[in-house]
């Protein structure tokens, strides 16, 4: 984006403020299509970035869920049932037999246990609505099962007519930057798939593997992607087993196309350093799950000022020391009403932060359209009502307490029994 886009989004909106540019995102998707096999699909996480998912309906083949809360918001934007796969450990009977009962499509989950398993079986079966699943093999983690377990589910296949057993799953953590590490990877599960075929006869007509591809937050020259997708895609092709391919990818899409924008609203000097207190903070942004500290991400500062660079610390509005955004940050003449534009921020700031420490509003999100339409698909969203407790009907001690909401309630001078 420009520095005038840029400035008038801030006009128009304020800050702190989300853009997602969908140029950019579908753009990196092309290059990822161009960068990967022919036949590979790709399936997008949905806890990236919930905003992006109607718009990268048809320029990817599945949507991942890994809740309830997504699951609803997929059902909002209309995606098809079977453009989506069910994952996550934590599966309800409820939810589950929600999504069998309405029958808009064939529904395709994941198995992360033989509980699951069963699970998944006897509501299919109860609600007459055969499924497909992918089994899910351990990264040594609370996800997945081992392959001697799933060794024993294929045995009993039979028994359980309702499922269609693809293939598997596979996923072992994000920002890989090692080829060698995913090459261990994908041998393990070929070896693996071959084996099925030739000890049980049980063919993997499909293989969904979260590749992790990194995202070069901090130091962006370091890091040949295209040697890297190249040496992955050769990976791919030197697979035995036949399967088809689709990667599961989250952060590796959404985060190019993610801007965060946030003003400095006060400037000060204490025991020789230099602070600017910003109108955001780590509750809005956060990368890959961890705080940035000595890290400087990539940022564009407006208005562009000349002079000797000072080192400041930027910090945010939260009434604790941690809320530390870059630490000694060079930065000529910084004022009051600067505004910093942090790039790389399409995955997960907007969801991964702690959102309701301070009860502060949560961002405005934009999406910049092709053509440089704007559309706000979310307002400034108070938080104060999540964390204000309701004493109209509490229960004590196994007593209802009904409160009326009278002049006292109103003062917040609510008496408990």
């Amino acid at each position: 984006m420009t520095e005038q886009k840029i400035e008038s989004l801030c006009a128009l909106y304020g800050t702190p403020l989300y853009v997602f540019d969908v140029p950019v995102l579908h753009a990196r998707v092309a290059q990822l299509r161009r960068s990967l096999p022919v036949g590979v699909d790709l399936c997008y996480a949905v806890k990236a970035n919930p905003f992006l998912v109607h718009e990268l309906r048809g320029q990817v083949e599945r949507f991942e869920i890994c809740s309830p809360g997504e699951a609803a918001i997929c059902r909002r934007l209309g995606v098809p049932a079977e453009a989506q796969v069910i994952s996550g450990v934590y599966k309800t009977s409820a939810e589950i037999s929600r999504m069998l009962l309405h029958k808009t499509g064939p529904r395709l989950f994941t198995v992360e246990s033989s509980r699951q398993f069963a699970l998944l079986s006897r509501l299919a079966a109860r609600h007459q609505t055969p499924i497909r699943v992918l089994l899910r093999v351990s990264a040594g983690s609370q996800f997945g099962m081992d392959e001697e377990e799933i060794v024993q589910l294929l045995r009993r296949r039979t028994d359980h007519p309702y499922l269609e057993i693809r293939g598997l799953q596979y996923f072992s953590g994000t920002q890989k930057v090692s080829l060698r590490r995913l090459q261990r990877e994908l041998n393990a599960l070929d070896a693996f798939a071959c084996s099925l075929e030739s000890e049980l006869g049980f063919v993997v007509k499909e293989l969904e593997f979260g590749p992790g591809f990194p995202v070069p937050y901090f130091a962006p020259g370091d890091f040949d992607e295209a040697a890297f997708l190249a040496g992955f895609s050769e990976l791919l092709e030197n697979l035995r087993c036949g399967a088809h391919i689709t990667l599961e990818i989250g952060r590796s899409i959404a985060a190019s196309c993610g801007t965060y924008m946030t003003r400095v609203v006060d400037v000060k000097r204490s025991r020789g350093q230099n602070y600017a207190i910003l109108d955001g903070g780590i509750h809005h942004l956060t990368y890959y799950g961890q705080m940035m500290g000595m890290q400087a991400p990539p940022h564009q500062l407006f208005p562009a000022r000349t002079g000797q660079p000072q080192p400041w610390n930027l910090c945010g509005a939260l009434c604790t020391v941690n809320d530390i955004l870059v630490k000694q940050l060079p930065v000529p003449n910084l004022k009051c009403g600067d505004l910093f534009a942090f790039e790389n921020a399409g995955a997960y700031c907007m969801t991964e932060g702690i959102s309701l420490f301070l009860s502060r509003a949560l961002p405005p999100i934009v999406l910049l359209l092709p053509g440089g339409a704007t559309a706000l698909v979310r307002e400034a969203t108070p938080t104060d009502t999540l964390n204000t407790p309701c004493y109209e009907r509490t229960i004590y001690y196994g007593k209802t307490a009904c409160y009326s909401g009278g002049t006292s309630a109103r003062r917040g001078l609510c008496h408990l029994p």
